[in-house]
């Protein structure tokens, strides 16, 4: 089933987040939103829940963390244990630099692996962004349509009255995947 895309470009940032706060408000379903930069206040205005990834790196760099240490260990004081000169079998200090870089190389890679699994990173964008020029030099909200009663020509209007809006245009999406 394909569905109508509604499209606005705009030239700065302030009038794309009263656009969104404006489409949000009136229960209109904001498909996607492009910038060239990251725009302050947008994630708010697009009521997005804060970003798990935080407490992904955190958990990789705890595994990391363990299995560094906890191969020391192992190979320094039980599998292959050696008295050189009267040290102590676990001296921490030596095992800092191995962990440090454990943490380091578990964390990024695992932080990583977990953003393109959790944003799926296999989908395309719709074909509508590089018409206007999305992401180049312009900020550019895809809004679709609900229903059939949806009145593209008073949106249109709307945008580029009230929002300011330097294209418009009203598009059929691809097939809806949900």
């Amino acid at each position: 089933m394909s569905r109508r895309l509604f499209v606005a470009a705009f030239a700065d940032e302030g009038h794309l987040l009263a656009a969104v706060r404006h489409a949000r408000a009136a229960g209109q379903e904001i498909v996607e939103v492009f910038a060239p930069y990251p725009v302050h206040g947008l994630p708010e205005a697009l009521a997005l829940r804060p970003s798990r990834l935080p407490w992904a790196c955190l958990g990789f760099g705890l595994v990391g963390l363990a299995l560094g240490v906890g191969l020391q260990v192992w190979t320094s004081a039980v599998d292959w244990a050696l008295d050189v000169g009267g040290k102590p079998l676990l001296s921490w200090p030596a095992f800092v630099p191995v962990a440090f870089e454990l943490v380091i190389l578990f964390a990024g890679l695992g932080t990583v692996a977990t953003f393109f699994w959790s944003e799926r990173r296999h989908r395309r964008p719709p074909a509508c962004a590089a018409a206007l020029r999305a992401t180049d030099d312009r900020f550019v909200v895809t809004i679709a349509a609900k229903d059939a009663t949806f009145d593209g020509d008073a949106l249109s209007r709307l945008y580029r009255e009230r929002f300011g809006a330097q294209e418009v245009e009203a598009l059929l999406g691809e097939e809806d995947a949900s």
